[in-house]
This record gives C-alpha cells, structure tokens and sequence, in this order.
C-alpha cells in the first residue's frame, strides 16, 4: 500500500462547488485527526454539484506500481465520483480543455459506518465537465497532478446520477491509498 492522505494529512485539500458555475450550492472542507470533512449544502437548480479536492502534487504522484485507489470513507449512503487530473504528456494539450481533462469513476457508499472502495485504474473514464470522451487516451498512473470527490447530478457516464440527493450533505473522507 502506497499512503497519500489519512488523518491530518489532508492538508491542503478544499471546496470546489457549482458556484464556479453559477450554482448556488456551499460547502466547506475542516482538516481534523480522523480525516477530511466536508459539510455542505446541495442546490440541484443552476449546478448541482459539491466537491473536496487536493492541491496540486508537484511533482505529479507517481502510483505506476499500483493497481488502483483504495478510500476509507463516510458517505451517507451517497453515490460520489472519484476526479484524477494528469499531467498529459502531450506538451500540456489536454490543460487548454476547459474544465480540464479527468479520469472520473463513480461509487457508492454505505447508509451507515465507513465505507472502503477500491478503484481500478484500469476502470476509470476519460471526461471532460461530466461528459465522456471518445477518444483513445490511456490513463497513466504516473502522472496524477490532482484527485476531487464530489457528488454530483452526474454519474460519470454523463447521465443523472441515480444516487443524488440535494440538501443537506456530509462526508468524512479518512484515508487514500494505492494498492499493488
């Protein structure tokens, strides 16, 4: 297992909601000793989307010796998608992209308790702004600048997401780690 974030070591990572969009939905990120808590509220009209995400890893953090993702989280039952920006190798193309290229997977959680997902690298989709992208770009796990969760009214095949739900939202995100 490769550590990225547990406890405090979230430093760093904060909101980023709909409201860059002209949405109306708040959040906020608090660093604590069990993790990252995001607490906010979700405002479908005009956005629909909440987010924590990391700095920027620079260098980008190399995860070429895993498989995959694996998060420790508390998600009130909640659908979220899973967001990694890449350092492109194509001379930085992919960055004039508005809204950027992401590798983007969604998941589930548990009603109650914690919740362990593991992500495949292999599973993860190439999306610009909750829209798939048909071109053939290959995700390259050495290269990951940043990684965001967010719940959205988008699952990552660019439809609704069957899990959303407006209002009220929190999320505890305890640990992020590769796995071999």
């Amino acid at each position: 297992m490769i550590p990225i974030a547990s406890g405090d070591g979230f430093s760093g990572w904060h909101a980023l909601n709909d409201t860059v969009m002209g949405g109306r939905s708040q959040g906020s990120c608090q660093v604590g000793p069990q993790g990252l808590v995001f607490d906010g509220l979700l405002i479908e009209e005009g956005g629909g989307f909440i987010s924590c995400r990391s700095p920027l890893f620079s260098p980008p953090l190399d995860l070429s010796g895993c498989e995959g993702l694996e998060l420790d989280l508390v998600g009130e039952g909640r659908r979220f998608k899973l967001a990694l920006a890449c350092a492109d190798g194509l001379a930085g193309l992919t960055n004039l992209i508005p809204g950027g290229l992401r590798w983007v997977i969604e998941f589930g959680t548990d009603m109650e308790g914690t919740t362990l997902v593991r992500i495949p690298f292999s599973e993860l989709r190439a999306s610009v702004r909750a829209k798939p992208v048909g071109l053939p770009l290959r995700f390259d796990p050495a290269r990951i600048t940043r990684l965001q969760v967010l719940h959205s009214r988008f699952a990552d095949d660019g439809g609704l997401n069957a899990g959303f739900r407006s209002g009220p939202i929190h999320l505890e995100l305890l640990s992020i780690r590769g796995y071999p």
